[in-house]
């Protein structure tokens, strides 16, 4: 049975195998009535249940093992009619099939327990589990003391369509030999990049982006695919960046690992939806045929970007990426790309144990790491920590993602024309304050008038305080602080900025306590912007509303507001 096709494995397991309510001698004795009664009959051979999101799935034996499939999908449809012409002889109709399906669902609803569904990965009860995606539908079990194939795990997996097999994991390999068919430049950016993947075996964020970029030529789009394939492989292993949200969340829900290639610029919507992708997110959609249901996708998901360019600008998403740049091969060191991928087949059991062996040292060790400071992406921070001894000497993967974070903060605040034109109006003058209309003026006389007319510069005063908020975490990594206050009768809006050398020279990473001030600004003028059009508040009751709901979250970490902020969005959509 071939797993990359759902529907072709039921049909060829329906023609090996009896229906469920077969008779060992391959005939069943039904009750009569009508065809639909007699399927919901001998769907009694199926277990029921419902996922969170209301879809009804069956469990179903075929060849031995169990396998999960929706009510609605192919799949079961296929398995049914199998098992009724096995049981009659005789072909059942679409509209019996279509009665039979409206009842079963109704019984899924209301009579059957409800379970979690996952893509790839999972956890239950502090074991980690990773589906092979193979025909036997077996999965790998991980826990603090090791890792073993299992049968029938006790968490339920689906397969979209297009998931690809994962080989039989290999045990007491190094990982190391996975440096051979990437092309990442240091040992910095290979022990992030390791990371990541072991990141990617959990079954929730926060996972940061990885970004990849390199002249043409470098090998981004085969390191995006063979990263992909170690985890979570699949037919279309690199796609097409979509230009929405609904897209991007619909693949989101087929797939674990998202590999976008050869992406150029980021559309500013697509942006904030991966930073949300990135620590868990929902998207909500109104249902075909209907005025009041919802269609809800909900989503935390490891994604790799790929491309020439500088691909992120905004600090919000780099703030949640790992930036690794690819050098050009040279011609006399290149592959033919069919010679690499049969190495790594060849290598891909071994390392795939490697990653499975870093996790098991990382449950082990996770419940006692401390860290003198948790970075942005803590809880990957703490992970990736608690991973690294499995390969490395403790300590390892701090240094590097200290390193890469802090080149992150120049390489953005460069490519951001707003927050370079603050680092060089502060360049000047270490101290600054004015309305927003008077810091506009200023930031346009400093970078000039080609940046100032062009389609990235905020075009107003309201535009220029949003950006400066986006902005703030990482101007603030460079010693530049943005502060928004009132003042006079007025009541009117100041901006200041305060520019100190000695907080610039500070340790990477050192002042990530302090951003928290920056994050609450920027989601208090979210949420006050979502209270404004979705209550129909005046501009001044909505932002005193956002400033009373979040001084009394003083505890709240950015992962929180965004949550909240985020679900108030999904329910204006």
């Amino acid at each position: 049975m071939n797993s990359v096709n759902p529907a072709a494995d039921a049909i060829h397991a329906a023609q090996e195998v009896p229906g469920p309510a077969e008779s060992h001698e391959g005939t069943k004795s039904l009750r009569g009535g009508s065809q639909a009664q007699q399927l919901i009959e001998l769907a009694e051979g199926a277990a029921l249940f419902r996922a969170p999101d209301s879809t009804a799935y069956a469990d179903i034996i075929l060849n031995g093992h169990r396998e999960t499939v929706a009510l609605r999908g192919r799949p079961f449809r296929q398995w049914l009619a199998r098992a009724f012409y096995k049981a009659t002889g005789a072909a059942v109709g679409s509209e019996p099939l279509q009665n039979a399906l409206n009842v079963l669902e109704a019984k899924a609803h209301f009579e059957a327990e409800e379970r979690s569904v996952h893509v790839r990965v999972a956890e239950c009860e502090g074991r980690l589990y990773l589906d092979l995606g193979d025909d036997t539908w077996q999965a790998v079990e991980i826990d603090q003391t090791g890792w073993r194939l299992v049968v029938d795990p006790p968490v339920r997996f689906r397969r979209p369509a297009g998931l690809r097999p994962l080989p039989r994991p290999e045990r007491g390999h190094r990982i190391d030999v996975l440096r051979r068919f990437l092309n990442v430049g240091s040992d910095r950016d290979f022990v992030l990049t390791v990371a990541w993947l072991v990141a990617c075996l959990r079954n929730h964020g926060p996972y940061p982006v990885l970004v990849l970029t390199g002249e043409q030529g470098s090998a981004k789009s085969t390191c995006s695919a063979i990263l992909r394939s170690l985890i979570d492989p699949n037919a279309a292993g690199l796609r097409a960046l979509p230009r929405d949200e609904r897209d991007l969340f619909i693949a989101a829900n087929n797939g674990h690992v998202l590999a976008f290639d050869n992406v150029s610029g980021l559309p500013g919507s697509v942006s904030d939806t991966l930073c949300r992708l990135a620590t868990g997110a929902s998207f909500a959609v109104r249902q075909l045929y209907s005025d009041q249901d919802e269609t809800l996708f909900t989503a935390a998901r490891p994604a790799i970007l790929n491309g020439i360019d500088d691909i992120v600008s905004r600090p919000d998403l780099a703030d949640r990426a790992l930036f690794l740049t690819l050098a050009p091969i040279a011609e006399e060191s290149r592959r033919p790309e069919s010679e690499l991928w049969a190495a790594f087949e060849m290598e891909k059991p071994k390392l795939l144990g490697a990653l499975l062996d870093a996790a098991v040292v990382g449950l082990r060790r996770l419940p006692e790491v401390r860290l003198g400071r948790l970075p942005r992406m803590a809880d990957f921070a703490l992970w990736a920590t608690a991973c690294e001894t499995a390969h490395w000497p403790a300590g390892t993967f701090m240094a590097a993602y200290d390193d890469n974070r802090a080149d992150t903060v120049e390489n953005v605040i460069d490519s951001d024309p707003v927050a370079a034109g603050v680092k060089a109006l502060c360049a000047n003058q270490s101290n600054w304050s004015g309305t927003a209309t008077d810091l506009l003026d200023a930031l346009c006389q400093t970078v000039g008038e080609r940046i100032a007319k062009s389609k990235t510069w905020p075009a107003d005063a309201r535009a220029l305080s949003g950006r400066l908020k986006r902005a703030a975490t990482f101007l603030r990594k460079i010693g530049i602080e943005v502060a928004f206050s009132r003042e006079g009768h007025g009541r009117k809006r100041v901006v200041r900025l305060a520019s100190s050398p000695s907080a610039a020279a500070a340790t990477p990473g050192a002042d990530d306590a302090d951003d928290a001030d920056a994050d609450r600004a920027y989601f208090r003028e979210e949420r006050a912007a979502i209270l404004q059009y979705d209550a129909g508040l005046s501009r001044q009751q909505a932002e005193r509303i956002a400033a009373t709901e979040f001084s009394e979250m003083p505890g709240t970490d950015r992962t929180s507001l965004e949550q909240l902020t985020a679900s108030e969005d999904g329910i204006s959509q």
